[in-house]
C-alpha cells in the first residue's frame, strides 16, 4: 500500500498514526488525516491550509471541542491503529482523485480533497467550525493544481460541473447541509417503503401557491428521511421538471443562531440566507424542528424568525418544507394563522410491522459492511417482532 503514495503523503499517515495513539483513540480517523496534512509542512495541502489561514493547533483545539481523548493506553511507537471506516472511504476515494487527475501516486492534495469531498465526515465538519466552506476549498486546490473547475470530474460525483458552479449562496452554504449533493455522492441511506409521502410532498412543492409542505409525525417516525427521499429523486431525475434542477438544503437553525450576541446580528443573517436564496432561485429549504423558528433570535425589540420568513413564504420566493410532531405543529404553528397559512401538512405516520422489515432488508447490507458482521433474516424478524412488542 506504500506504494501507491508520494513520500509527503507517507509522512502524512504515519502523523495521523501519532496524533490518533496522542489523542487515545482506537482508529485513525478522518479528523486524525485532516491534523497530519496541517502538521507536513511540504506537502501541497499544508499551503491550501496557509491560504485559509488554518493552523494545526486550530484543528486540534477543535477535536478536543468535539470529540474529547478517549481511553487508550499505552500504545508504543510501533502499535499500529486501524482506520475508521470513514478514513478508509477517503483512502479509496483518495486513489480515485489521484487516478482522474492522471497522477502516478497519491499525494497531500488528493487526502485533502478526498477528505472534504464528504461534507457529513468530522473533517469537513471541523473546517466548518473554521468557518471554511469545504466547496470552496476544493475550487482553491483545483486552481492551485491548474485544473479548470469545469474539466475536473470527481469520480463520485456525476454532476460535479453543476455542483461548482453553485457558488451563489457562501452564507446558506455555511450554515446548511447540501441533501441533493449527499444523495448525489450515495452518503444517504435508501429510503423504502415511504413512496407515499414522498410523492405528496412533491405534489405540494409543484402547486403554484401554499406550496410549502410540513411533515407532521410523533419522534422517530422518519419525517428526515421523507426529505433524504426526496433529495435522491431529485438527484436521479424521477421527480417534476419544476423540481429537478434545484437543491435541497437542510437548514441548521443552531448554526443560524450561534455566536450572535447583539441585537439585529441574528436578522441580518437569516435575511442575507433568505436573499441568497431568492436570488439563486433554485433552492429548497429544510427546517427539522419548524417549531423553533417560533422565538428564533427573537430578544426584546426583536422579531423572531417565522416573521422574517413569512413574506418571502406569502409571495412563494422561498420553497421550504418543514418537519416537526402534532404537539409542536399545534403548540406554535397553528396558533401562528399567518404562518399555518403557508404551508400544507403531510402526515407521517409510523411504518407498520411488514414495512419496517421491508426497511431494514433493504438497509442491512450498509449495517452488515459498518459493522463488519452478517446479519440474518431470522435476527431482522425478531428485532421488529420484539421492537413492536416493548417499544
Amino acid at each position: 500500500m506504500d506504494n501507491m503514495f508520494t513520500p509527503s503523503a507517507k509522512h502524512v499517515l504515519a502523523i495521523a498514526q501519532e496524533q490518533a495513539k496522542y489523542f487515545k483513540h482506537q482508529a485513525v480517523g478522518t479528523e486524525h488525516l485532516l491534523l497530519a496534512l496541517s502538521m507536513d509542512k511540504d506537502g501541497i495541502a499544508n499551503k491550501i491550509f496557509e491560504q485559509f489561514s488554518i493552523t494545526n493547533d486550530d484543528i486540534r483545539e477543535e477535536i478536543e471541542r468535539l470529540i474529547g481523548y478517549g481511553t487508550m493506553e499505552n500504545l508504543g511507537a510501533s502499535d499500529y491503529l486501524p482506520y475508521s471506516p470513514k478514513a478508509k472511504q477517503v483512502l479509496s476515494l483518495a486513489g480515485k482523485e489521484a487516478q482522474q487527475m492522471h497522477a502516478l501516486k497519491i499525494g497531500t492534495e488528493h487526502l485533502l480533497l478526498a477528505l472534504i469531498a464528504d461534507e457529513s465526515v468530522l473533517s469537513s465538519r471541523i473546517l466548518y467550525s473554521l468557518d471554511v466552506v469545504p466547496r470552496q476549498m476544493r475550487k482553491v486546490i483545483l486552481r492551485r493544481l491548474g485544473i479548470a473547475d469545469s474539466q475536473q470530474r470527481n469520480p463520485n460525483r456525476q454532476s460535479s460541473r453543476r455542483r461548482i458552479q453553485q457558488t451563489g449562496t457562501p452564507t446558506l452554504d455555511k450554515l446548511a447541509r447540501d441533501m441533493t449533493e449527499l444523495a448525489r455522492n450515495g452518503q444517504l441511506d435508501p429510503v423504502i417503503g415511504r413512496n407515499k409521502e414522498v410523492k405528496r410532498v412533491e405534489q405540494i412543492l409543484s402547486r403554484r401557491t401554499k406550496n410549502n409542505p410540513v411533515l407532521i409525525g410523533e419522534p422517530g417516525v422518519g419525517k428526515t428521511a421523507i426529505a433524504e427521499g426526496l433529495a435522491q429523486r431529485m438527484v436521479d431525475g424521477k421527480v417534476p421538471a419544476e423540481l429537478a434542477n434545484k437543491r435541497l438544503m437542510m437548514l441548521d437553525m443552531g448554526s443560524l443562531v450561534a455566536g450572535t450576541k447583539y441585537r439585529g446580528e441574528f436578522e441580518d443573517r437569516l435575511k442575507k440566507v433568505i436573499d441568497e436564496i431568492q436570488n439563486d432561485g433554485h433552492v429548497i429549504l429544510f427546517i427539522d424542528e419548524l417549531h423553533t423558528l417560533i422565538g428564533a433570535g427573537g430578544a426584546e425589540g426583536a422579531i423572531d424568525a417565522s416573521n422574517i420568513l413569512k413574506p418571502a413564504l406569502a409571495r412563494g420566493e422561498l420553497q421550504t418544507i418543514g418537519a416537526t410532531t402534532l404537539d409542536e405543529y399545534q403548540k406554535y404553528i397553528e396558533s401562528d394563522a399567518a404562518l399555518e397559512r403557508r404551508f400544507a401538512t403531510v402526515q407521517v405516520d409510523e411504518p407498520t410491522t411488514d414495512q419496517t422489515l421491508q426497511i431494514l432488508r433493504g438497509l442491512r447490507p450498509k449495517y452488515e459492511e459498518h459493522h463488519h458482521a452478517k446479519i440474518t433474516d431470522e435476527a431482522l424478524e425478531e428485532a421488529v417482532k420484539l421492537s413492536d412488542r416493548y417499544i
